[in-house]
């Protein structure tokens, strides 16, 4: 190989291994803590993600309870027998949207998306405050 295709390359691979490790520390790969099943927490695109031993009822007025405790702004509050819908705002006029979804008789799907893009510490801090009010 000639001199100036090697540095071509090399150039070339240590761009791509650059890129790919922008990509792995931006949160666009999964982060999970905790066991697999019920615990278990993802945070992928944005949008925190886990299941919580408890009833679709009990999970959906913890998380009514973390809102308030919270002073978050409520919008809206949709709920049925399998699922459930909670929209908030906080004081910078962040949407907050949880989604809760019946998995079993005591086990609860938890989503949690703060704004557009997401913001990982305050839908933790959310859920640690859902998961206090169980």
């Amino acid at each position: 190989m000639n001199m100036k295709f090697r540095k071509t390359l090399v150039r070339l691979l240590a761009g791509s291994l650059l890129m790919a490790s922008v990509a792995l520390h931006t949160g666009c790969v999964v982060v999970a803590a905790g066991a697999a099943g019920a615990g278990a927490v993802a945070y992928i695109r944005g949008e925190l993600e886990t299941t919580l031993e408890g009833s679709l009822d009990s999970v959906h007025r913890a998380s009514g309870r973390a809102i308030s405790q919270l002073e978050f702004v409520k919008i809206s509050d949709r709920k049925d027998a399998l699922s459930a819908n909670l929209v908030a705002r906080t004081a910078q006029d962040k949407k907050i949207d949880i989604v809760l979804t019946k998995t079993g008789d005591n086990l609860t799907k938890v989503q949690i998306r703060v704004g557009v893009f997401g913001d990982e510490e305050l839908s933790r801090a959310l859920l640690d405050k859902i998961k206090g009010n169980l």
